[in-house]
C-alpha cells in the first residue's frame, strides 16, 4: 500500500496553509502557490487560526491537539463558519493505525416536530428554519472538540484554548475578507441586539483595518477551559443559551444541553490506485460519495487522458452525477435510516455504473434517479492537519449558512447555528 499523500483543495474562502519545516522558518502561504513541509501541516480558512494550529505542534502537541485549538480559534477569527455554536464532523488517523470518526453534528431539540416551519395552511413560512432561535439545533462543537482531546490529545485543555481567549479578549485586525463576509449579514446582525454589539461597530459596518474585540466570547471561552463541556452546557452559559432561546422563540432547553453526546463511529474506508482513503461514514455523505466517484473513476485512464483535459473532466463529472443522484436517493442518518454502503462502495457497482456513462454526451441526473440533487451551499469550514509522527486529522464543522441564524446568545458572544434548516420543513 502506497502512503497517503495529503492535497487540499482551494475552494471558497482562501485557504491558508502553514507548514513546519525541519530548522527553517515557519512558512506561511496564502494563495495557490504550493507549500511543502517535512514535519507538520496545518490548513484553515484563517491564517490566524493556522498560526495557532502551528504553535501547538511547535510545542510538541499533536494533529489533534492542534485540531481542538484551531478549531476554537476559528470561532473566533472566522466567525461566518467557525463556530462553538454549531457542529461537524472529525475524522482521525493515527500513526498507530487507529482511525476513528467523531459526530458532533447539531441535534434538534426536545421539543421540535414535523410541521414546526408550516403555517396553519401547512405551508412553509419563509425564514422561519433559517433565522432566528427558532432556527436553532442543538450544538454539538464544544462536545466533539473536548472528545477528541480527551481521547486522542496530549495537552490540556487550558494551553489548547488559551491562544483563542487572547484573540478574542484583545481583539484582532480586520482584513478585507472579514468585512466582506460580515457585509453578507449586516442587515440580520441590525436585528439582534446581541449579534449587532458584536460585528456592528456602534451600529455600522467595520471598515479594514478596524480591530474586533469579543469580550463575551473570550469568557465563554475561559469557562469552557476550566470546565470542559460543563462550561458551556451547564452553568452561566448554558443558561444564556436556553434564555436567549426562550427569549427569541427557540425552543432549546437546559434538557437538550444536558442530553447532547457526539458519537464515534468507524470511518468509511476505500482503495484507489494503491491508496487507503479513510473518510466520514453516515450521517456524513461525504465519505460514501468520494469513495464511490473513486470507485468509478478507477476505471478509466485519467493519467493518460491528461489532467483536466475534456475527456478526464467528463468522466469525473459523470462519476460525480451518479454518486450524488445516490446520495440524495439512499443515504440518511443511521440512527434511523438503512445506508447500503456495501453495495454503494462495491468495486462491482461502479463498474455497472461506468457501463452506462457515454464516453461522449453527457447524461441527465433526473433520468438517473427521480429528482435532482439539491443546491450545494459553500457556506462552511473545512481544516486539515499532520503532524511529525504521522497522525492526520480533518475536520468539517459549521453554523450551517454563513452566520448560522445571524442571532447571539445574550452575554455569551456565542453565535447559533440555523442546523434546522437541514431537515425537510415539509
Amino acid at each position: 500500500m502506497k502512503p497517503i499523500h495529503w492535497s487540499f483543495p482551494l475552494r471558497g474562502a482562501v485557504i491558508t496553509a502553514l507548514a513546519l519545516a525541519a530548522a527553517a522558518p515557519l512558512v506561511h502561504a496564502a494563495s495557490q502557490a504550493p507549500v511543502a513541509a517535512q514535519n507538520g501541516m496545518v490548513v484553515t480558512a484563517q491564517h490566524l487560526a493556522s498560526r495557532v494550529g502551528v504553535d501547538v505542534l511547535k510545542k510538541g502537541g499533536n494533529a489533534v491537539d492542534a485540531a481542538v485549538a484551531v478549531g476554537y480559534a476559528l470561532a473566533v477569527v472566522y466567525p461566518a463558519a467557525g463556530n462553538l455554536g454549531g457542529g461537524g464532523f472529525m475524522t482521525v488517523q493515527l500513526a498507530d493505525g487507529r482511525k476513528t470518526f467523531l459526530d458532533f453534528r447539531e441535534k434538534a431539540p426536545l421539543a421540535a416536530t414535523a410541521n414546526m416551519y408550516l403555517d396553519k395552511d401547512g405551508n412553509v413560512v419563509k425564514g422561519l428554519s433559517t433565522n432566528g432561535h427558532l432556527a436553532v439545533g442543538v450544538p454539538g462543537t464544544v462536545s466533539g472538540m473536548e472528545l477528541a482531546r480527551e481521547k486522542y490529545g496530549t495537552m490540556q485543555r487550558a494551553a489548547l484554548i488559551a491562544p483563542s481567549i487572547a484573540l478574542a479578549d484583545k481583539g484582532f485586525v480586520l482584513e478585507q475578507g472579514d468585512i466582506d463576509m460580515f457585509a453578507t449579514a449586516t442587515n440580520d446582525f441590525r436585528k439582534d441586539p446581541a449579534s449587532a454589539a458584536i460585528f456592528l461597530n456602534k451600529g455600522e459596518p467595520f471598515a479594514v483595518g478596524q480591530k474586533i474585540v469579543q469580550k463575551d466570547l473570550a469568557k465563554t471561552l475561559k469557562a469552557i477551559s476550566a470546565k470542559g463541556t460543563d462550561g458551556f452546557y451547564k452553568g452561566p452559559v448554558g443558561a444564556a443559551i436556553v434564555a436567549s432561546s426562550q427569549a427569541g422563540k427557540g425552543i432549546i432547553t437546559q434538557a437538550d444541553l444536558d442530553q447532547y453526546k457526539t458519537r464515534e463511529l468507524a470511518p468509511v474506508e476505500c482503495d484507489y490506485r494503491g491508496y487507503r482513503v479513510i473518510s466520514a461514514p453516515p450521517p456524513s455523505s461525504g465519505g460514501v460519495v468520494i469513495c464511490e466517484m473513486l470507485n468509478i473513476l478507477e476505471g478509466y485512464p485519467l493519467k493518460d487522458l491528461g489532467f483536466r483535459s475534456a475527456e478526464a473532466v467528463h468522466y469525473q463529472i459523470e462519476a460525480m452525477r451518479h454518486a450524488y443522484v445516490d446520495r440524495n436517493s439512499y443515504l440518511g442518518d443511521p440512527d434511523f435510516v438503512k445506508n447500503p454502503l456495501d453495495r454503494l462502495l462495491d468495486k462491482g457497482y461502479a463498474e455497472k455504473i461506468r457501463a452506462a456513462i457515454d464516453p461522449k454526451k453527457a447524461g441527465v441526473s433526473k433520468d438517473i434517479k427521480p429528482g435532482v440533487a439539491p443546491h450545494e451551499g459553500s457556506n462552511t469550514t473545512h481544516y486539515s492537519i499532520t503532524d511529525q509522527w504521522g497522525n492526520a486529522v480533518s475536520v468539517t464543522y459549521t453554523l450551517n449558512d454563513w452566520f448560522g441564524a445571524k442571532v447571539t446568545a445574550d452575554k455569551t458572544g456565542v453565535l447559533l447555528n440555523n442546523e434546522m434548516d437541514d431537515f425537510t420543513s415539509k
